[in-house]
């Protein structure tokens, strides 16, 4: 017995629907349900903040600045969308990004800090993103086959992660970094487009094309929704979750040494709560916490939602603080309406 795409939910997890007679059915069509509705919140945001402000906040500079600042974490919700498709959590991404970033500083300033040249550059890339792997690994291993729930055994390598990376810089951030670095890929475009942009572009798209396209993808969706149906179909569900939290693992080293190129440090305290923003960022986007449904789509929007309300509110001086209570609201009201999708598909 084997699984294929016909046998699996689809991509966006919503079954497909009738030939759209209009712009907006068609536009549900290619999205999914779900994503139609979040990618129309966002659009309302923007169009909100547009009319406010205007002349602050519906510029290309702005637009520039937001997908900056979102970049990193778009890099990190694409690793924990595959996750929670598979009905998992990873609370570590945050400290494995930090973790990486700092590994890979040290390893750059061992070779020259800020005057180190190219080879030096390439060698802090590669042990990122090893650095962000191992503890992919050791989390997929232990949820795998320690049969350890995933949010212990993430939470466990929460504390460890960053542990370590305090341990290794005495709680300092490392702060010489080639300037080769920080001028390229760190503030460099191309044709206009900051790098660090489209690296996060290129991440996504990939990420989208395995999830939707691949027999990784399938599987990923088939154990979300029923693992022991996954296991009984002839899936290796113990080696599909290890590919599963070592990429994700992996996108926290390079989303980890996207940040050190853009900030030319390693930010230790600016990260810790990256976790929780990747994971309401995929929720919000449409993939449900309790697996088998999601798309990278969707997590892209989910993603620009708290980025666009953090940009917005500060050019529209209101209190930042009001975007977490934004996000929290948003955040609760997307598992509101899994939940009621879930016991509706029950029935």
């Amino acid at each position: 017995m084997t699984i294929d795409s016909k046998s699996d939910a689809p991509p966006n997890g919503h079954s497909a629907e009738a030939a759209p007679a209009s712009a907006r059915g068609w536009l549900r069509a290619v999205t999914g349900a779900n994503t139609f509705w979040i990618l129309t919140a966002l659009l309302l945001i923007i169009v909100a903040f547009s009319i406010v402000r205007p002349y602050g906040f519906a510029t290309p500079d702005n637009a520039r600045n937001i997908t900056l600042d979102a970049a990193s974490l778009l890099i990190l919700a694409c690793g924990q969308t595959y996750v929670m498709i598979t009905g998992g959590i990873d609370l570590s991404v945050g400290s494995v990004l930090i973790f990486s970033s700092v590994v890979s500083s040290q390893v750059m300033l061992a070779m020259g800090g800020a005057e180190a040249g190219l080879t030096a550059i390439l060698v802090g890339f590669v042990v990122a993103l090893l650095g962000g792997l191992v503890w992919g690994l050791l989390n997929g291993v232990m949820i795998a086959y320690g049969n350890i729930p995933p949010l212990i055994a993430t939470l466990g390598t929460l504390g460890m992660a960053l542990g370590a990376a305090q341990l290794l810089t005495n709680g300092v951030d490392v702060r010489e970094v080639p300037t080769l670095l920080n001028d390229t890929i760190g503030n460099a475009t191309l044709f206009g487009i900051p790098w660090i942009v489209l690296i996060a572009a290129v991440v996504v798209i990939i990420a989208g094309l395995i999830l939707r396209f691949t027999r990784m993808g399938r599987y990923t969706y088939a154990i979300g929704s029923n693992e022991e149906g996954a296991r009984r179909a002839g899936i290796s569900v113990g080696g599909h979750l290890l590919k599963v939290y070592g990429g994700a693992g992996l996108l926290a080293g390079l989303a980890g040494f996207i940040n050190v190129a853009r900030f030319a440090t390693t930010t230790i305290a600016g990260h810790t709560t990256d976790n929780l923003n990747a994971i309401a960022a995929t929720v919000i986007g449409g993939t449900s916490p309790f697996g088998g449904v999601g798309s990278i789509l969707g997590t892209v929007i989910g993603v620009f939602i708290p980025a666009v309300l953090q940009n917005g509110f500060v050019i529209a001086g209101v209190q930042p603080f009001w975007q977490t209570v934004a996000v929290g609201a948003v955040l609760v009201i997307a598992v509101y309406f899994d939940l009621r999708r879930r016991a509706k598909n029950s029935r």
